[in-house]
């Protein structure tokens, strides 16, 4: 379904933006996270990042066009799709100016009556950022400020983890931090007060517990603080000889501190933005203190003391409360939900990977690739999946999706829980380019700088257990997908081969099905497919 995206509100006394430029056009594909255009407000020049994905079917402000904000930026939906009633209804001058209307009485008259009273003169209220479509509330990562610093117009003020991301959050204001409110580990809802900032020993006696009790909406300095988040300035100031360099704020603090010069930094990020860890990266980092091992008693007391915590007597019970991160409860959300809205149920073979492994060892003989197990895994279940388009699939209560296109999602744990990079038209790719990108979005999940984008649109995933030496295991299915493959340990063992026990190596697959999309026969012939081309590895060089 087509959605409106309006001129966003990205600072507290914007009442217009500019389009400085579109970086998507007319018919381009948009997948969350995606950075639309970049706008030009009455302070700085920002990157406006799409919460929507599907295609972009109308842009309604061209380059260098100006418009008041909640104006008609642009539609996202369906490729094809008919916007003829979107556009009607968003070119109409009084709903806009309705809408204008409303936010205004539910932002400012509030401020004036019940605000203002406890709210010194210059002092701004920052309240936690919605950062994400879905994000109903944040964790404060780090505070990169303490209360008593100065404040800029721009200084990033904290990292915030959402349920998708942990995100730079910048001040729109200038002043000093007087008010912390979310302590670094802590958990609120979206438009809790994060902050204040105003002019140094101004007395806030009361201000954030008058906010808290008398505000029904957006009071005055809060509103800076929600819509800009999402969005970091562009570094426009800084240019090279190969034109302007795109940088997060806190890339260029780092940057500026350790006195590195930004245009020799690569950027991972959209468009090739430089963010923190490109420069953290880019650093010769200093050698890591040398871990020594624990001095073990040369007395039989070391054998026979049970090992228990530093610092907790023996026989003591000892418990810890280790809050739960946005990550963690966003998986423990979706699979819930998977676990106990799809049916599920397993099969299981046991696959010959004796062939695999001659065809692996020669292939690896080739200067600079490096293929592994689960990189043929991956594409055989990819070409499996283009003859088995039915477990390529997706429920809906009204319809069931046949994808004909092959995104496989690899499984991959992370320190705060598990994340599932996507591999787009996977059927396409080879065996090396398979290997490539697994490793660099692994890396990148490892690092914590996968985006959005990297991490959507799968429609199969498999999981690989293997190398924890795991013989067979079941996995939840990941949503929307009809289908999860669990992969384990490759094992030497005796097998019948031609009425003779030989030595063998086999690997035991099991695929959980969603029984609403996936009948039985379908998933078995699936399997029986995916053992052909992984006991026979030429069939996937074909």
């Amino acid at each position: 379904m087509a959605t409106k995206v309006t001129m966003p509100r990205l600072s507290d006394t914007m009442t217009e933006g500019t389009v400085a430029t579109w970086l998507k056009k007319v018919g381009d594909k948009v997948s969350e996270g995606d950075i639309l255009a970049e706008i030009e407000t009455d302070k700085a020049t920002m990157e406006f990042e799409s919460f929507n994905a599907g295609t972009l079917l109308y842009i309604g402000i061209k380059e260098g066009e100006t418009a008041a904000v909640d104006s008609l930026l642009a539609i996202i939906g369906n490729e094809g799709e008919d916007i003829s009633a979107l556009l009607a209804g968003g070119s109409a001058p009084a709903a806009p100016e309705a809408k204008a209307e409303t936010v205004a009485q539910t932002t400012e008259a509030p401020a004036v009556s019940s605000v203002p009273t406890s709210l010194p003169k210059g002092v701004v209220v920052v309240t936690m950022p919605r950062l994400s479509d879905t994000m109903t509330e944040g964790t404060v990562a780090t505070w990169l400020k303490k209360v008593g610093d100065e404040i800029k117009e721009g200084d990033i003020l904290a990292e915030i983890e959402t349920d998708k991301a942990t995100m730079e959050f910048e001040s729109f204001n200038a002043g000093t931090l007087l008010y912390i409110g979310i302590n670094e580990g802590q958990s609120a809802p979206v438009d809790s007060v994060l902050a204040i900032i105003g002019p140094a020993g101004t007395d806030i006696t009361g201000v954030a517990e008058n906010f808290k009790k008398g505000s029904t909406s957006t009071p005055i300095g809060a509103e800076s603080a929600s819509a800009p988040a999402a969005v970091a300035p562009v570094a426009s100031t800084e240019t090279t000889s190969t034109g302007r360099i795109f940088a997060s704020p806190l890339a260029k603090q780092i940057a500026k501190d350790k006195g590195i010069n930004l245009a020799l930094v690569k950027g991972t990020g959209e468009n090739g933005r430089i963010t923190k860890s490109d420069v953290e990266n880019f650093t010769s980092s200093a050698s890591a203190p040398q871990t020594t091992a624990t001095e073990v008693p040369s007395t039989p007391q070391s054998v026979t003391a049970p090992a228990v915590k530093p610092f907790v007597p023996a026989g003591e019970k000892f418990s810890e409360e280790i809050k739960n991160s946005q990550m963690r409860k966003t998986i423990a959300r979706r699979l819930a939900e998977s676990k106990f809205t799809a049916p599920h149920y397993y099969l299981t073979i046991e696959v010959s990977m004796d062939e695999a492994m001659k065809s692996r060892a020669v292939i690896n003989t080739v200067p600079d690739t490096k293929v592994s197990f689960n990189d043929m895994v991956v594409k055989a279940c990819a070409m499996a999946l283009k003859k088995h388009p039915q477990v390529n699939s997706q429920w809906r209560e009204d319809a069931m999706i046949i994808n004909h296109h092959v995104n496989i999602g690899v499984a991959v744990a992370v320190e705060d829980g598990l994340v599932v990079p996507v591999l787009n038209f996977t059927d396409q790719m080879t065996l090396s380019q398979i290997g490539a990108a697994v490793k660099d979005l692994a890396g990148k999940a490892k690092n914590k700088k996968l985006t959005p984008a990297e991490m959507e649109g799968s429609t199969f995933t498999v999981s690989n257990l293997g190398m924890f030496g795991i013989q067979s295991f079941t996995s939840i299915i990941n949503q929307p997908n009809s289908a999860i493959l669990s992969v384990g340990a490759i094992e030497e063992k005796p097998v019948v081969r031609n009425g003779q026990i030989v030595v063998g190596n086999t690997m035991t697959l099991t695929l959980a099905c969603d029984h609403r999309t996936v009948d039985g026969a379908t998933g078995a012939q699936f399997l029986q497919t995916l053992r052909i081309f992984l006991e026979n590895p030429v069939t996937m060089l074909a």
